[in-house]
């Protein structure tokens, strides 16, 4: 969901708040487990030094803003009721116990005091808590006073502005006082001037769907000139699913109508995040291409260990995917014949066939255990692939797009799995269906998506989910 810059602004200023609480919290607690421990007289001067805990700050700094914006802690403030407020916490310090209770039995780190964790953990539930209710009614007492809301006014028809105001969330409008309802299509230019000297306005909104350019344009030109701001609504240009967004090319400034996931730190940490754990599997996974390697060689002798075929990345650039080959050495030449033989489980241009007679036994198993996808890891290294991303397809078959919206699913890189793949692939035997799929998981992408998407993999492998 796309928020503006104001709101963006808001959040991160809260989640550094909220991640030096959290650092506070932890140093509050230490003192807290002293003061208790000689009030007890169970003090000792043996007793391992601070920095016995400073390796959990590493983690709850950090996460713990990045969790509770997660559960929509940061969403709402002002009309949140406080019983969310408590369960988004919650909700977000048991991952955060989670991940530093994983982290101790897998780093043996047995010296960590439970007594100060168990105290931290309390006080920033209380802080958080505080800090979230103090900003709560703060913006509600600030939606109240007149003189702190800013002064609006909305520019177009009537009919446009009161139809923006309806679409609007009240959580925004509330903080507005609108001065008037400024009618374009029936008022001069130099009364909106007027309006805006005389009133102190400090933002204009257009909502001028059935205005001229040209009316429009004089009337941004008026705002300029007394250092208003113009915010435009884009609805005068109908879009299903791209969002628009400013920027520039030089010094031209564009109207971006945009339908992928917008270049962000977001994005930066996905590619890392391929490239670091791409290469970390291929380590990990090592034996088991060596296993594959021997097998293919012992069952199918005579021919390459892999399978390297055309497939359609980022835009439907063609690239090079590998992958372990399962099938005989000629299965490319008899694909036409097992269509017309034995048909196709998957309507649309891609081709599904359970028990496919091309395949060997050793090629089957290593189709049911998804071992013959981990060359594909070597594509993630390279660029051309995501570890989530919808599946490549081979280039004949995107060829053989029916439909023009099916290229959208070509509009990022291709991933080695998928809401499809971790999902049961053999399930789904609609290639819409399949699309429809990849297309919400490109609308609705964030790091927390792929994360989950992984997760679900894991099983799905384990248990050779839906895997022929």
């Amino acid at each position: 969901m796309a928020i503006s810059r104001d709101e963006s602004f808001r959040i991160q200023a809260l989640q550094i708040i909220d991640a030096l609480l959290v650092w506070l919290s932890f140093w509050l607690a230490w003192e807290m487990r002293d003061l208790m421990l000689i009030w007890f007289g169970m003090a000792n001067e043996g007793d391992p030094q601070r920095e016995s805990i400073n390796w959990v700050l590493f983690i709850a700094v950090p996460f713990t803003p990045l969790l509770l914006e997660r559960f929509g802690f940061y969403d709402h403030i002002r009309t949140k009721p406080t019983r969310i407020a408590v369960v988004q916490i919650i909700k977000a310090l048991l991952f955060i116990v989670l991940m530093i209770s994983l982290f101790a039995v897998f780093a043996k780190l047995t010296e960590t005091r439970r007594l100060a964790l168990g105290i931290g953990f309390i006080v920033v539930s209380l802080l958080t808590f505080s800090r979230d209710r103090i900003t709560h009614v703060w913006l509600k007492r600030k939606t109240l006073d007149e003189k702190a809301k800013e002064r609006v006014v909305l520019a177009g028809s009537n009919q446009e502005t009161h139809d923006l105001l309806d679409e609007l969330d009240p959580e925004i409008t509330d903080g507005w006082n609108v001065i008037e309802h400024f009618n374009l299509d029936q008022r001069p230019v130099a009364e909106l001037f007027l309006l805006l000297k005389n009133q102190s306005v400090g933002r204009v909104v257009f909502a001028a769907k059935e205005t001229g350019f040209d009316k429009v344009a004089r009337a941004v030109e008026a705002c300029e000139l007394q250092g208003v701001e113009a915010w435009i609504a884009a609805s005068f240009i109908r879009t299903q699913i791209a969002r628009p967004v400013f920027d520039a090319v030089g010094d031209k400034p564009m109207l971006v109508l945009r339908s992928t996931p917008e270049l962000s730190w977001s994005l930066l940490c996905k590619d890392v995040f391929d490239r670091v754990g791409a290469i970390t599997l291929i380590l990990l996974s090592s034996p088991l291409w060596l296993v594959a390697a021997i097998g293919i060689r012992w069952r199918s002798p005579g021919a390459p260990v892999f399978f390297c075929q055309e497939r359609a990345g980022r835009y439907g650039r063609p690239f090079r995917m590998w992958k372990f080959r399962t099938m005989v050495p000629d299965a490319p030449k008899l694909l036409e014949k097992i269509k017309k033989e034995q048909g196709n489980q998957m309507d649309g241009p891609v081709f599904k066939l359970d028990n496919d007679p091309r395949i060997f036994p050793f090629g089957a198993l290593l189709r049911k255990t998804s071992i013959d996808e981990l060359p594909q890891l070597i594509n993630v290294v390279m660029g051309d692939m995501s570890l989530v991303g919808p599946r490549p397809l081979p280039v004949y078959e995107v060829e053989a797009f029916c439909e023009m919206a099916h290229r959208r699913r070509l509009s990022v890189k291709p991933g080695i799995t998928c809401e499809w793949q971790a999902g049961g692939r053999n399930k789904i035997t609609s290639f819409e269906d399949w699309v429809e799929m990849d297309l919400r998981y490109i609308d609705n992408w964030s790091l927390w998506l792929d994360v989950k998407i992984l997760l679900r993999t894991v099983p799905a492998v384990l248990f050779a989910k839906g895997a022929k």
